[in-house]
């Protein structure tokens, strides 16, 4: 493997360490110690339940195609996934504002265990439900817990500051070094001690029933609306009315969407983007090094909340930055001539790419607390699990868009396309803080009025 990929990622290591280490008084909250077993217990169960997600990741390509499956046939169970998240996924997330979210959390680990079982199968249609269950599995993971922790935070009185420290080491370790971990332990399944690759998919399954297991004996129960006169379409018609009569929840929304599904399209471009003529790169130290990116942007955001920075305010930086990094490919394929030679090391665009790519990474690293944070404090939190499976909607639609027109378009239109929605996520947030300044403002100045009232009758 190139010295390259060692620098890169050393490099990062390096800076995470130092960023983690170096740590000063204002980058640190004071709290309480039954927060610290309360924040702590979650984060253990994220963990678990995200090592469930990133374990079966690397393999599941591979799989399919091992059961004698070719690109079409893989690239309808991948549509399927996220048509199921998009439809069903949608209902039965929404149902945990009024059946509970701890059932919810607890239906995402029996979804998630079901679907890694079905990959012992090689029949296609038993592979379709194991990619419908896993649809519905996803959004329960991003709904569910989120949603759970908001509201279990606040019932227990605890500072609403203190959620972004919860948010920030979730992340840091569920989307950073657990998914590097996985990666790695996976890979020692499946081709180190040589059980096959449907081995990370057990090892999935013991993970979540692990989580379950804690979520069933310390989790207590919590509801959006609790009330028996509120059916399934009376809870979408509540959540509709909220995005629709509050600008800031739709411009929320809407800058989730268009962030989300351009890191989700990333996904499926990375590879060809950085081995455009077949150069023999290692994916799976790639992957590792856009993990340990995304936990120094995690790192970064934890600083940026605790030092109580408007999140609103620099996420508008952290968008116009990500859109930079995903039009470089485009950049790379204008300036940097390309070798016709099959095969081969990574050529120069492709390493001005891969740290770009990093970059991106890093934004997506301080996207997921802050893009939490101003949920926890815009969505109702009557409606809360069913307003984030909304927001979910047109993420799933366009992924299903653009897995099913991914080889219609040059890769280099696609990363165009990505970033002009980055660039409008930027706008957006502008927008959000606008709003949200006119807001609090407005309320200011009521409060002052109805304090005055009683002083001049």
């Amino acid at each position: 493997m190139e010295v390259f990929y060692y620098v890169v990622f050393g490099a990062l290591a390096a800076v995470v360490a130092g960023l983690e280490l170096g740590k000063s008084g204002k980058d640190r909250v004071a709290t309480t110690s039954a927060f610290n077993s309360f924040k702590n217990n979650y984060v253990l169960v994220y963990s678990l339940m995200m090592s469930g997600d990133w374990l079966q990741g690397p393999y599941v390509y591979y799989l399919y195609s091992q059961y004698g499956f070719d690109k079409g046939d893989i690239g309808r169970l991948f549509i399927a996934g996220f048509g199921s998240s998009m439809l069903f996924g949608t209902i039965v997330g929404s149902l945990a504002d009024k059946q509970g979210r701890k059932r919810a959390c607890i239906t995402y680990c029996i979804s998630y265990i079901l679907s890694c079982i079905t990959k012992h199968s090689p029949e296609y249609r038993v592979l379709m439900i194991g990619r419908i269950l896993g649809g519905i599995a996803t959004s329960l993971l991003f709904s569910a817990f989120e949603s759970w922790l908001v509201a279990e935070h606040n019932k227990r009185g605890f500072d609403p500051q203190w959620l972004s420290i919860t948010f920030s080491k979730a992340i840091f370790l569920g989307n950073g070094l657990i998914a590097i971990v996985s990666g790695l332990f996976a890979n020692l399944l499946a081709e180190n001690l040589g059980f096959g690759p449907v081995a990370p998919f057990d090892a999935a399954a013991c993970f979540l029933a692990i989580g379950m297991a804690i979520i069933m004996s310390s989790w207590s129960e919590n509801y959006g609306d609790p009330s028996e006169s509120k059916d399934l379409m009376a809870q979408f018609k509540v959540a509709a009315k909220a995005i629709a009569s509050d600008e800031k929840i739709a411009l929320l929304g809407a800058i989730q969407s268009l962030f989300e599904g351009s890191m989700y399209t990333f996904v499926f471009l990375w590879t060809p983007a950085l081995s455009p003529n077949e150069e023999d790169i290692p994916h799976g130290f790639i992957f590792a090094t856009f993990m340990l990116s995304s936990m120094l942007g995690s790192s970064i955001a934890s600083r940026l909340l605790a030092r109580k920075l408007k999140v609103e305010g620099y996420m508008q930086i952290v968008f116009s930055i990500s859109a930079v990094t995903l039009v470089l490919p485009v950049v790379t394929n204008i300036l940097v001539p390309t070798s016709s030679v099959k095969g081969g090391s990574t050529s120069v665009g492709g390493s001005l790419q891969l740290l770009g790519f990093c970059t991106f990474e890093a934004c997506v690293g301080i996207f997921w607390p802050s893009i939490m944070k101003m949920r926890s404090q815009y969505i109702p939190e009557e409606a809360r699990s069913t307003i984030m499976n909304f927001f979910r909607i047109p993420l799933n639609l366009f992924v299903c868009v653009v897995l099913y027109n991914v080889n219609a378009f040059p890769i280099t239109v696609m990363f165009g396309m990505c970033s002009i929605f980055l660039f409008m996520a930027a706008i957006l947030q502008r927008r959000l803080m606008v709003v949200s300044d006119l807001h609090k403002s407005s309320t200011k100045t009521q409060e002052m009025i109805e304090e005055d009232e009683p002083l001049n009758p």
